[in-house]
């Protein structure tokens, strides 16, 4: 696998931790997400404690996540496999930005039809102070893009769909075999 590919899917992944209304909040929605002139896009789902971002293009790519079961499966369609890993429930997707220490209105445009307030936001990430650009659908109470302030990257959403989603949607595929992960130096693993 492409490791330039890890790395922005890894980026898009703690994005996304960053950017999306609680799990409570049930949606489908396109995904593009841009950095460094490269687009990389998905299709997300949510429905009560169950996520899942499919990464389309440029290699295709699901991660599962279920609260409910405190697991995330990474599934590689290509090779009918899968990876699971625990799920710490204090890395659930928050209304807020973690970190977030100010928030001001800049202004408001109509994004993808939906009309949104735009907002400045600090917030630290470890010893840094970080600044986004967060553009908060009005009329479906959602952050339909974030960017980061120097346009380093850009996260949007497009065709938002409000409702529930399909349980299938959030379980691993039949006939996918999963991947065993060997232990780390010193005992430690994944599990």
């Amino acid at each position: 696998m492409n490791k330039r590919f890890i790395i922005l899917l890894t980026l898009l992944l703690s994005v996304l931790c960053i950017t999306v209304s609680s799990f409570g909040f049930e949606f489908s929605a396109d995904t593009v997400f841009t950095a460094d002139g490269q687009k990389t896009y998905g299709k997300m789902y949510s429905n009560a404690d169950n996520f899942r971002m499919e990464i389309t293009k440029p290699e295709h790519m699901i991660t599962i996540t279920r609260m409910d079961k405190k697991v995330v499966w990474n599934i590689m369609p290509s090779e009918k496999i899968y990876l699971e890993m625990p799920f710490n429930p204090k890395d659930a997707p928050k209304t807020e930005i973690r970190g977030e220490i100010d928030k001001k209105l800049i202004g408001s445009e109509t994004i993808d039809g939906h009309p949104t307030k735009k907002y400045l936001i600090t917030y630290k990430e470890g010893i840094q102070t970080e600044k986004v650009y967060q553009w908060w659908a009005t009329d479906i109470n959602f952050p339909i893009k974030t960017a980061d302030i120097n346009n380093k990257w850009i996260q949007e959403y497009k065709n938002v769909k409000i409702g529930s989603q399909p349980d299938n949607l959030f379980e691993v595929p039949a006939g996918y075999s999963k991947m065993q992960i060997p232990k780390m130096p010193g005992g430690m693993d994944f599990k």
